[in-house]
């Protein structure tokens, strides 16, 4: 059973989710906050595995509620929603640590899709919502390896990895390009995402960009 947290100070947008969530089997809603402070305290009662958070809400926002959160011990899975694809605050939450980013606007069995897959320990972020954080970092310093020093630890294979992993594709479709079976890949993956000390797949392709050693727009 996926335990879900929902986080958000419209008490619609909070029943909506609900509904969708608990005719699902196999996700339960065990908790229901309406600003980050209260997602914060919880959390600690809950104990969801995955908390669905809203980026702006009073009292304390939803990029330091999720910051506050995976900064504890065993933190759940976080995925941030908003209503804007082009949203200022992506970058913001990937580094405080979210695993995912969805429209709120996204369709009922997308959301449901996206619960599952930031539960099993992967990342998601809507198509949209990847290339406003694409640009967002096109437009930072580049080349700044001495902020991810794990860079510099990575092998000529796992750099060709990640720099797959930028372009989105999954480990069968980097496999496929590599003429490389699924398993060995997904081996450089957990190397990549241990030597950058990354959650996820999208924390290790963030550092990648702002390193500089993966380029926007670039193949």
């Amino acid at each position: 059973m996926i335990r879900v947290m929902l986080v958000d100070d419209q008490a619609m947008v909070r029943t909506g989710f609900r509904m969708i969530l608990e005719a699902e089997p196999g996700i339960s809603v065990v908790g229901e906050a309406v600003d980050g402070r209260d997602a914060v305290e919880l959390v600690a009662r809950a104990r969801p595995d995955v908390v669905l958070m809203d980026v702006r809400m009073p009292n304390m926002d939803g990029i330091e509620a999720c910051r506050t959160i995976c900064a504890a011990t065993d933190p759940p899975r976080v995925m941030m929603l908003t209503t804007f694809d082009l949203d200022d605050y992506v970058h913001a939450a990937l580094r405080a640590g979210a695993s995912g980013f969805l429209l709120k606007d996204a369709p009922p069995e997308q959301l449901i899709d996206a619960i599952r897959v930031v539960a099993a320990g992967d990342a998601l972020l809507a198509p949209s919502v990847t290339q406003a954080l694409i640009d967002e970092i096109a437009n930072l310093p580049t080349g700044q390896p001495d902020a991810f020093p794990g860079i510099e630890q990575l092998t000529d294979r796992e750099a060709e990895v990640i720099k797959l992993m930028a372009r989105g594709l999954s480990n069968a479709e980097i496999a496929q390009h590599l003429f490389l079976g699924e398993a060995t890949i997904k081996t450089h993956v957990g190397r990549i995402l241990a030597k950058l000390g990354a959650r996820d797949r999208v924390q290790a392709v963030v550092a990648a960009y702002e390193s500089g050693l993966v380029v926007p727009g670039s193949e």
